[in-house]
C-alpha cells in the first residue's frame, strides 16, 4: 500500500500518555511508508505529560528515558532500573 493510500480511519488513531519519570525523556515520532523516518521530537522533564496519537503519517514512537506510557493495552514503564 502505497503511503498515499492511508487514510485516517484505517489507522485507528490511537492515543497513548507518555509520562515523564525524569528529567529529559525524549519522545520520538517515526513515519509510515516505504523508508521509516523521524517525524517529530519532543523533551519531557519529569512530571510532565504528553498525549500522543497514531495517524497517517506516525506508525511508530520511540521513547528514551524513564517513562511510564498508559495505553488501552495497559501500561508499560521504560529506561534504565525498571
Amino acid at each position: 500500500m502505497d503511503q498515499a493510500e492511508y487514510h485516517t480511519e484505517d489507522i485507528g488513531g490511537e492515543y497513548v500518555i507518555i509520562r515523564a519519570l525524569e528529567d529529559g525523556v525524549t519522545i520520538i515520532g517515526l513515519t509510515r511508508g516505504k523508508d521509516t523516518r523521524f517525524n517529530h521530537t519532543e523533551k519531557l522533564d519529569r512530571g510532565e505529560v504528553m498525549i500522543c496519537q497514531f495517524t497517517e503519517h506516525t506508525s511508530a514512537m520511540k521513547i528514551r528515558g524513564k517513562a511510564e506510557i498508559y495505553t488501552k493495552h495497559g501500561t508499560v514503564k521504560c529506561g534504565k532500573d525498571v
